[in-house]
């Protein structure tokens, strides 16, 4: 047993340096041509889907980002820039967005079709688009969602919002009502102040003597408290004959009734 010990103490074994560092150099290039294969085959397998095709990225779906390349929640991100109004006026702008690598917007380049761009990269009024330096001056009583967008600063997004909200409250009667939808605020209402107008507003009445519980509760100036009030106070009290009749219901704040008076109808 102690014979190996007094071996190794009287004859201690002779290292081959060279030999052993050419070994270790030879293992880390076998480790580095594995990882490599296996990046190599991992990126055949990503791409096995790829498909490209001409396309427009301000119209491009969540899917057809994915059938460019892109994944699910880097496709995700380029619908969304575009749902809250952003827009691309040239191709060079898609490198701006943080999802879309070098080599990616080299491999999509020949692939960018932007509707209306020019040489000179703006819209021209033939795409839907107005060219810059030309004021645009839409109704907002009147325009439909593509009219909307043609306002500058107002996306596709904020477009859906104005025209929806719109809908709810039976049309505007005063351009400041702008500033009630959803994140349309002070800043952004004055930079599109020049480009609106609001010709003989024609407003959707509520005949409060007859409109039913469910018809009213979908009003954004009415909590359903407030509904429930007005319906209970005129089945209680009978019609409604003035503003003034509904300032009796309690509940309601004079800012509301404010809101809703230029909409009521008492016929």
């Amino acid at each position: 047993m102690i014979i190996p010990t007094v071996y190794d103490y009287f004859v201690p074994m002779k290292e081959n340096l060279p030999a052993e560092r050419a070994a270790l150099q030879q293992l880390v290039l076998v480790e580095a041509a594995k990882k490599k294969a296996y990046h190599r085959n991992w990126n055949k397998m990503e791409r096995k889907n790829v498909r490209l095709f001409n396309f427009d990225p301000n119209h491009t779906t969540q899917a057809q980002w994915q059938a460019l390349g892109l994944s699910a929640k880097q496709a995700k991100v380029m619908t969304n820039y575009i749902e809250k109004g952003g827009r691309f006026r040239k191709k060079e702008d898609l490198q701006k967005m943080f999802v879309i690598s070098p080599e990616r917007y080299q491999e999509l380049l020949p692939y960018i079709y932007i509707k209306g761009a020019t040489a000179g990269n703006t819209y021209q009024k033939q795409s839907g688009y107005p060219a810059r330096g030309i004021p645009v001056m839409v109704d907002i009583n009147t325009a439909d969602t593509t009219e909307l967008d043609k306002i500058k600063g107002i996306g596709p997004a904020f477009a859906r919002r104005i025209y929806q909200y719109r809908e709810r409250i039976g049309g505007f009667y005063k351009m400041e009502q702008l500033r009630e939808v959803y994140q349309l605020d002070s800043v952004k209402y004055r930079e599109i102040s020049g480009q609106i107008k609001l010709d003989n507003p024609q407003l959707t009445r509520i005949p409060i003597n007859t409109v039913t519980f469910e018809q009213l509760r979908h009003n954004p100036y009415l909590k359903f408290k407030e509904v429930n009030a007005i319906i209970q106070f005129r089945k209680q009290h009978g019609n409604y004959g003035n503003i003034a009749d509904l300032k009796k219901v309690v509940i309601l704040s004079a800012e509301t009734i404010e809101k809703l008076a230029p909409y009521i109808s008492f016929e």
